[in-house]
């Protein structure tokens, strides 16, 4: 007799289904020390912060006609803060998942003084929302879970050692309720003495309750971790705000970084171009007075010297400008400006480029990208002592999912030691990714290799 595959589905399934009963029981049961010590942990936790809290509070609140009540106020939410990402990181211990923390400084980046430090906490809804919790919503949820907690612990060990420490116990007229039990289910319990009856009803307790153990315990658990994770984790709004302050803090660093390469540009124009312009024309003045004189010679040797003033003033002029918006790069796209780049480069350059990043990098990001790998390059020449450098950049997506990141690299083999320094390179090619919300990291430890890496948000999806 055959047998077919739905009839080995069918026979299996019930089998499936009681493994996979057992297992998640088995995790429900690893769970279960850790939801079990954060439930009796949680409670004293939150008597303490109830007592604390309240005290604080009113004091302050009583003291407001005074400048005194302000900072006691202010103190107490900094207090109720601490007590609830107390309790976050206590519900660790339930296995739970971890709850993110909030954004708790909502102001614009340039908001500061005395006055808008002290009252930060007053404007965040984060703090009363935690002082709300510390002070009457942990208090009522802890009081329920700890009796249910204590009660499902004391009944569940309690039964299963009955047999050994009930002997013990004094035996005394109100004990003696084996007998009530035996003549309310004579059928069940006839000629059993009063204290086997015991044993057995403490010991079937004992077994459901410990059985149970694990669901109840979790449940009361996940109870604290979803109130928790509404109250004092991270909301919606946390996200809009953190994009705030990141945008106008990439907008501070972006218009710092253009007004030093402003500056950097017309020192630079200033000490090259505009000299040699200035020579040239003096030349041209000296070559005047030579021709009117009628001195060919001094007049043709002046000639020359004006020509190559002028062609060395033209190639700085073209140099400058490559920082600034390189036709190259406007043309071909980033992956063929930073191949030229590479290729110009008198090192041996290894370059792993993906052409798929000039679709996905605005005109304003490829130009940042360029001047800054430009840079990069320009500092391993004249600094690094590398005989070999390895550029790349590609795409990636960010942990969000909903964007992508466009990674660089330039990795030099050169003798290390780059450091972030004010005023210098280094720090300003950082100010200029940051005004692109991006990220620029060094490690370039003593004796090498340096690598750089660019790290940029951007708007496209992979």
């Amino acid at each position: 007799m055959t047998t077919t595959t739905t009839e080995l589905s069918a026979a299996e399934a019930p089998r499936e289904r009681s493994a996979g009963f057992w297992t998640d029981y088995g995790r429900a049961w690893a769970r279960t020390p850790g939801s079990a010590l954060y439930l009796l942990v949680v409670f004293v936790l939150a008597m303490v912060s109830l007592t604390v809290l309240a005290g604080l509070l009113w004091s302050g609140i009583g003291l407001l006609v005074v400048i005194v009540g302000v900072p006691i106020v202010v103190g107490t939410l900094l207090v109720a803060r601490g007590f609830g990402v107390a309790d976050r990181y206590l519900l660790r211990l339930t296995g739970r998942p971890a709850i993110e923390e909030p954004e708790w400084n909502r102001d614009a980046p340039d908001a500061t003084g005395f006055w808008v430090t002290l009252t930060r906490p007053v404007r965040n809804a984060h703090y009363w929302v935690y002082l709300v919790h510390g002070m009457v919503v942990s208090p009522l949820i802890s009081t329920v879970s700890f009796v249910l907690t204590t009660v499902w612990l004391s009944v569940g060990l309690g039964g299963l050692t009955y047999w050994f420490w009930g002997a013990f116990l004094p035996r005394g007229d109100g004990g003696d309720w084996g007998g009530a039990v035996a003549d309310a289910l004579p059928w069940l319990f006839g000629g059993w003495s009063d204290t086997a009856i015991e044993v057995v009803l403490y010991l079937l307790a004992g077994i459901v309750f410990t059985f149970t153990l694990p669901w109840v315990l979790g449940g009361l658990a996940l109870g604290h971790h979803a109130v928790a994770n509404a109250m004092l984790g991270r909301w919606r709004s946390d996200d809009l705000a953190a994009e705030v302050r990141a945008e106008a803090a990439a907008r501070g660093a972006a218009v710092h970084a253009e007004d030093v390469a402003l500056r950097r540009l017309e020192r630079d124009i200033h000490d090259g171009p505009q000299q040699r312009l200035v020579r040239l024309q003096l030349d041209l003045a000296a070559l005047e007075r030579r021709a009117e004189s009628g001195d060919a010679d001094a007049a043709a040797e002046l000639a020359r010297e004006a020509r190559g003033h002028a062609k060395a003033a033209l190639d700085e002029l073209r140099a400058l400008s490559s920082g600034v918006a390189p036709p190259l790069l406007q043309d071909r796209g980033l992956a063929a400006a930073l191949a030229a780049t590479a290729a110009g480069t008198p090192l041996v350059v290894h370059t792993d480029i993906d052409p798929a990043i000039d679709a996905a990098t605005s005109p304003e990001v490829a130009r940042t990208i360029y001047f800054v790998v430009a840079e990069l390059m320009t500092n391993v020449v004249k600094h690094s002592g590398a005989t070999g450098v390895t550029v790349k950049a590609s795409l990636r997506p960010s942990p969000s999912g909903v964007s992508s990141l466009l990674d660089v690299w330039v990795v030099d083999n050169g003798r290390g030691g780059a450091v972030f320094s004010p005023g210098h390179g280094l720090e300003g090619l950082r100010e200029r990714v940051a005004g692109l919300r991006g990220m620029l990291v060094v490690d370039s430890p003593a004796g090498g290799p340096t690598s750089v890496g660019v790290h940029v948000p951007l708007s496209a999806v992979l």
